[in-house]
């Protein structure tokens, strides 16, 4: 394996909107692909960070941290997690979600959470063995439509 890199990039260029849209494309069929403006709004978020893990300078993953306060305490949810199929296997998603856990410690104490479909084994197994707990609960959803004026 080459050299890895974890970073969070600043600006949406044409070669980030590409990938991060081929990530999800990778992570789920029902995803509208991102245009460059909504990316640069997560990516000027002060309560998100997008982590990019390249090999050799290519990128091979990504993940999102989101963090909020409410009164219970600091919140911080893990989001949107895949390493290019062509990566798999080499301990990637393993490493970003230990880089995003290190970077949560800033916001300590906090509660670092995430969902994972059932499904996902492999993904199942790596948040186990970085630490997360599976919790029983309910997740529910509620979509708000786009509405245009």
């Amino acid at each position: 394996m080459g050299k890895i890199e974890t970073f969070s990039p600043q600006k949406a260029e044409p070669w980030l909107v590409k990938f991060v849209n081929c990530m999800l494309g990778q992570l789920t069929s029902n995803f509208s692909p991102l245009q460059e403006s909504e990316l640069q709004r997560l990516l000027d978020a002060e309560s998100s960070t997008l982590y990019i893990i390249s090999v050799d300078g290519v990128p091979a993953g990504m993940l999102t941290m989101c963090h909020y306060h409410a009164p219970t305490g600091c919140k911080a949810w893990v989001e949107d997690v895949v390493v290019d199929a062509a990566y798999r296997g080499m301990g990637l998603g393993r490493r970003l979600v230990e880089h995003a856990l290190a970077k949560a410690q800033k916001l300590s104490p906090c509660t670092v959470m995430l969902t994972s479909c059932p499904s996902r084994i492999e993904a199942n197994r790596l948040y186990q063995s970085v630490g997360f707990e599976p919790r029983q609960t309910n997740v529910y959803r509620y979509k708000i439509k786009s509405v245009e004026f």
